[in-house]
C-alpha cells in the first residue's frame, strides 16, 4: 500500500492509471490474499510434514491447530481471491472500481485480464480447499488440498511481471520455484509464529524438522531471488531505483531466513528439548518473512527495468532469439539451461543419492541397474529440455515432438525403472512418530492415488493427451507463454511415469496388472500412436499457425516441420512400446523361471500342501478305524507318495530316501 500511494501514476505507466482508491483496495487485497494462501499452504506443510503425528495405520489428524488453521484461512484465501479477481480486472485495465463493479463492464474485462483469469482459478482452488478441509480427519486427506493450494500460489505468480522481457524464461522458472518454496519454507515458519503466539508449544519432532526444511529451501530460495533479481534489473544496478532497493531488502530477508535454519539446525542436533531461544528463532524468523512477503508484494505494485528493454517478437514468445535453422550443431551445441526441470532433476538425484548412500550405510544391496536407470532417465530429460532440442522446442513444431517423445516416453521409461519408491521405504528408519516410511506408505494407500493408477484412466491420459492437445485450438494458445510451455512437458513427464509405472515399473503401484494385462495395455496403446502421427503427417491444416506466423523466422518450413512431427510421434512411440513389450515378455519368462525353481525346491523338501493334505487324510482314516487299517498293512504315509515313475518317497523330516 505504502509503495502503491508513493508512486501514484508514476507506477502505472503505459498500464493506465486506475486511480489511487482502486490501486490502494487492491493492493491491501493482493497483501491479504498472498499472507493466507502462504497460511494454508504453511498449515498444510506443516500438518503433513512438521509436525510430529502418532504412528498408527491411517496416522489420524486428531483436530491439530494446523487443521483448524488451514480451515480458517483456506475460506478466507477463497474470499479474497474472488475479490481480486474484480480488482485486478479494474487496476490492470486503468478502470475505476467504481465503474469496474457494473456486471456488463466486469464480464468484459476479466476475460480479457490474465491477472483477473489466474485469480479465478486461484479462487476455485482455495473453494476446493476449503471443502475438503472441513472433511479431513486423515493425514492423506490433506494431499490432494496440497496439490490444489500450489498451483493457487502459483496462478497470479505465473502471469506477471515475471513473463515479459528478454530472458523470461529465467525469470518465470525462477519466480515459479521462489514462489513454491516461499509458500512452503516461510508460510510453515509463519504458522509456527502463529501457534507459539497462540500458547502452544513446539516438540523436538517438529524443530528439528523444521530446521531440516529450512536448510534444503531457503538456499535454494535465495538462488532463485537471485535469479529473478538479475532478470527484472535487466542490467540496472541494484543501488539505482525503487526495484533494487526492494530487491535487496528481499534479498537480505532471505539470507537471514538461511541463516537462522542453519543455525536451528546447528542447535537441534545437540540439544534435548525445545529452548527458549528456539522459539525466539521461529518468532523471528516470522517477522522477517512477512517483510519478505511484503516487498514481494511491492514488486507487483509498479513496473521494473526489464520491462522497458527493447524486445524483439521472439523474445516477447520465448524470451531469446533463434536466428539460426535447428541444425544438429544448434541442437547439440549451444544449449540454453531449463532453470525448472535442472532443479528437478538436481532434486531426484540428490534424494535418490542420499537414500541410497542411508541404505549403504546400513550394509543392504541396492541392484546397480535400477541406480542407473533413474541417473539416464533424469539425464535425458535434462538434455531434453536444456540442449539445443530445448531451445527450439518452442519455435520448431518438428523438434517439439521430439522434445515430446522424449518426456514421454524415454526419460520415464528409465525412471520408472530406476525404483525410488521401493529405495526410499528401504532406506527409511523406524522412530517413535510418523516418518517417511509412514507417510510414503499411507500416500500410496490413498484412495485419490488409487483413482489415479486406474489403468483406464492412465491409458485415456496416455493416448488421448496428443489428441486433445494437438487436433484442438489448445496447443496454439498454450505454446505463446512459458509457463504454458513448462506446463505442458510436466504432464506429458507425469503421464507417461503413470503409463510405464503400470507398464514395467518396479515400484509397486496402488493398482497392479497382471502380466497378460500388462501387455495388452502396452499393445493397445501402439496403434493410437500412429494414427495419431499419420494425422499430423496427412493434415493440410498447421497446427499452431497463427503464433508459428507471429514468429515468421526465416529458416521456417511449416508444412515439412509438421511432417517431421508426425514422423517422429509415429516411430517415437513404437520403438519405445516394442521396446516394453520385450522387457515385459523377458520379465514374464524370468519370473516363470523364478516360480518353477521355487516349486521344485518345495517338491524337493517334501513340504507340498497337496502332498500334506493327502497324508493328513490318511492319518484321519487310520484314527477313526482304530488301528484296524495298520492290521491290514496301511499305515498314514510319513511322507509325499510315490511318484508315478516309482521313485522312493522322501522322509519329510530328514529328506532322505526311505526304502521300502
Amino acid at each position: 500500500m505504502a509503495t502503491t500511494l508513493s508512486l501514484g501514476e508514476v507506477g502505472y505507466d503505459r498500464r493506465g492509471f486506475a486511480g489511487l482508491t482502486t490501486g490502494v483496495i487492491t493492493s491491501v487485497l493482493r497483501s491479504l490474499a498472498d499472507f493466507t494462501g502462504w497460511l494454508v499452504v504453511g498449515s498444510l506443510i506443516c500438518g503433513l510434514f512438521v509436525i510430529g503425528l502418532t504412528k498408527s495405520r491411517d496416522l489420524p489428524l486428531r483436530g491439530s491447530f494446523e487443521l483448524r488453521l488451514l480451515r480458517i484461512t483456506s475460506g478466507w484465501w477463497a474470499v479474497l481471491s474472488l475479490l481480486m479477481v474484480g480488482a485486478e480486472a479494474a487496476d490492470a485495465n486503468g478502470v475505476p472500481l467504481s465503474e469496474a463493479l457494473s456486471p456488463e463492464v466486469m464480464l468484459s474485462l476479466v476475460p480479457e485480464t490474465d491477472y483477473a483469469r489466474a485469480w479465478l482459478l486461484c479462487f476455485a482452488c482455495a473453494t476446493i480447499v476449503f471443502i475438503l478441509s472441513t472433511v479431513a480427519s486423515l493425514w492423506r486427506h490433506l494431499l490432494v488440498p496440497l496439490v490444489l493450494s500450489m498451483i493457487g500460489v502459483l496462478a497470479p505468480v505465473v502471469v506477471g511481471s515475471i513473463l515479459v522481457g528478454p530472458d523470461h524464461d529465467f525469470g518465470s522458472d525462477g519466480g515459479t520455484i521462489l514462489a513454491v518454496i516461499s509458500a512452503a519454507a516461510l508460510g510453515s515458519v509463519v504458522t509456527l509464529t502463529l501457534r507459539l503466539a497462540c500458547g502452544r508449544d513446539l516438540d523436538m519432532v517438529a524443530a528439528r524438522r523444521l530446521a531440516t526444511l529450512g536448510t534444503i529451501a531457503m538456499p535454494v530460495a535465495l538462488a532463485s531471488e537471485v535469479l529473478v533479481v538479475w532478470f527484472k534489473l535487466a542490467g540496472s544496478p541494484i543501488t539505482g531505483g525503487l526495484a533494487g532497493q526492494i530487491s535487496m531488502v528481499r534479498l537480505a530477508c532471505l539470507a537471514v531466513l538461511t541463516a537462522l535454519a542453519f543455525w536451528l539446525r546447528h542447535v537441534v542436533r545437540r540439544a534435548e528439548g525445545v529452548t527458549a531461544s528456539m522459539r525466539i528463532a521461529v518468532l523471528v524468523a516470522g517477522l522477517v518473512a512477512a517483510v519478505s512477503l511484503g516487498g514481494q508484494i511491492a514488486m507487483t505494485r509498479f513496473l521494473s527495468p526489464q520491462y522497458y528493454v527493447p524486445t524483439s517478437i521472439t523474445e516477447i514468445f520465448l524470451g531469446f532469439n533463434v536466428p539460426e535453422a535447428p541444425t544438429a550443431g544448434e541442437l547439440f551445441g549451444h544449449w540454453r539451461i531449463n532453470v525448472l526441470f535442472a532443479v528437478l532433476a538436481a532434486a531426484g538425484l540428490i534424494s535418490y543419492g542420499a537414500a541410497l548412500w542411508r541404505l549403504r550405510r546400513r550394509g543392504d544391496a541396492w541392484p546397480v541397474g535400477r541406480t542407473v536407470s533413474w541417473v539416464l532417465g533424469w539425464a535425458i530429460i535434462v538434455f531434453a529440455t536444456s540442449s539445443g532440442f530445448g531451445r527450439y522446442s518452442a519455435p520448431d513444431f518438428g523438434v517439439h515432438m521430439i522434445v515430446h517423445m522424449s518426456l514421454n516416453m524415454v526419460g520415464p521409461l528409465f525412471l520408472v525403472m530406476g525404483g525410488a519408491i521401493t529405495l526410499f521405504l528401504r532406506a527409511s528408519t523406524p522412530s517413535r512418530t510418523a516418518g517417511p516410511h509412514e507417510m510414503i506408505t499411507s500416500a500410496l494407500n490413498s484412495p485419490a492415488l488409487g483413482r489415479l493408477y486406474h489403468p483406464l484412466l492412465v491409458f485415456a491420459l496416455f493416448v488421448g493427451s496428443y489428441y486433445a492437445l494437438y487436433l484442438t485450438p489448445l496447443f496454439g494458445n498454450l505454446i505463446r507463454y512459458h509457463w504454458a510451455h513448462q506446463a505442458m512437458n510436466i504432464h506429458f513427464l507425469v503421464v507417461g511415469y503413470l503409463f510405464f509405472g503400470l507398464a514395467i515399473g518396479v515400484d509397486r503401484t496402488p493398482r497392479q496388472l497382471p502380466h497378460v494385462g500388462k501387455l495388452g495395455f502396452v499393445f493397445a496403446a501402439m496403434p493410437f500412436h500412429a494414427f495419431f502421427g499419420v494425422a499430423l503427417m496427412s493434415t493440410s491444416a498447421i497446427i499452431a499457425e497463427e503464433f508459428y506466423n507471429y514468429l515468421d523466422l526465416p529458416w521456417m518450413d511449416l508444412t515439412a516441420s509438421q511432417r517431421m512431427g508426425g514422423g517422429v510421434a509415429w516411430a517415437g512411440s513404437e520403438i519405445p512400446l516394442l521396446i516394453v513389450v520385450i522387457a515385459l515378455v523377458a520379465q514374464w519368462s524370468r519370473l516363470d523361471n523364478r516360480e518353477a525353481k521355487r516349486k521344485d525346491r518345495h517338491y524337493d523338501s517334501g513340504l507340498d500342501t497337496e502332498y500334506d493334505a493327502y497324508n493328513e487324510m490318511l492319518r484321519s482314516l487310520s484314527d477313526r478305524d482304530g488301528g484296524a487299517g495298520a492290521a491290514r498293512g496301511a499305515s498314514p504315509a510319513r511322507g509325499p507318495v510315490p511318484s508315478a515313475t516309482g521313485s522312493s518317497p522322501t522322509d519329510t523330516t530328514t529328506g532322505k530316501s526311505e526304502q521300502p
